[in-house]
């Protein structure tokens, strides 16, 4: 019996191209002003000595810069970078420079789950903070009084294995309580080797009833 719901991200409840046309080039383009202008901040000073460590030691600070441009370019999942990012998106959301994409499906059945009491969840490869904000944020108003709990890269990798057994511990569940909703295959791979239950979203795409998981186009489709 499913108990508990933990949910990704891009391309699941929000679409690839919000983040990919709006977020990253939002990002990019405002994270070099960001750095010069907060650099002193204790928030933000052991983000840049770990993107240093990271980077591979001493560099200046436009050296620092172009290095997470090109982390963003390439899409790196470096925490650093993503807790600035969400920093600077944090800035936009209350600017009103956008508001966070989510589905309709993924909404009304979120809002169905919760109120029939499951418990949710969100795992992304995106900072806690930039979690929040999106769903704080959203074209649907704030949602965050759904979710119990969030996840980013801080509890592993999204493709380890060892990060769904830590969910599930953090859960206080047995794996095989918690559904795993992704549109990424080598994710759903990991959360089965840790015993979780999989659905494998795949709006844009045709069906394949012989996938590894099961296959839905919309949370519409998800059958608990």
């Amino acid at each position: 019996m499913i108990k508990a719901i933990v949910t990704d991200i891009e391309g699941t409840t929000s679409s690839l191209s919000f983040v990919k046309a709006v977020l990253f080039p939002y990002a990019r383009a405002r994270l070099p002003d960001f750095v010069r202008r907060h650099r002193e901040q204790a928030e933000i000073k052991p983000l840049l000595a770990e993107a240093k460590q990271i980077a591979g030691g001493e560099q200046d600070e436009d050296a620092l810069i172009a290095r997470f441009i090109h982390w963003i370019d390439t899409d790196q999942k470096i925490t650093p970078l993503k807790s600035l990012q969400g920093l600077i998106w944090q800035e936009g959301y209350r600017n009103g420079d956008f508001t966070g994409h989510v589905y309709e499906d993924a909404v009304r059945n979120l809002r169905n789950w919760f109120g029939q009491g499951y418990k949710l969840y969100v795992y992304s490869s995106g900072s806690v903070q930039a979690q929040k904000l999106l769903f704080g944020h959203s074209d649907y108003g704030d949602l965050t009084p759904m979710f119990s709990g969030y996840f980013d890269t801080l509890i592993g990798g999204k493709k380890e294995a060892i990060s769904y057994e830590r969910i599930a511990a953090e859960l206080g569940l047995p794996a095989e309580q918690i559904l795993f909703l992704s549109d990424i295959k080598d994710e759903l791979d990991a959360a089965r080797l840790a015993g979780l239950a999989t659905c494998w979203l795949v709006r844009e795409q045709v069906l394949d009833t012989g996938a590894a998981h099961v296959q839905v186009s919309d949370f519409d489709g998800i059958h608990l």
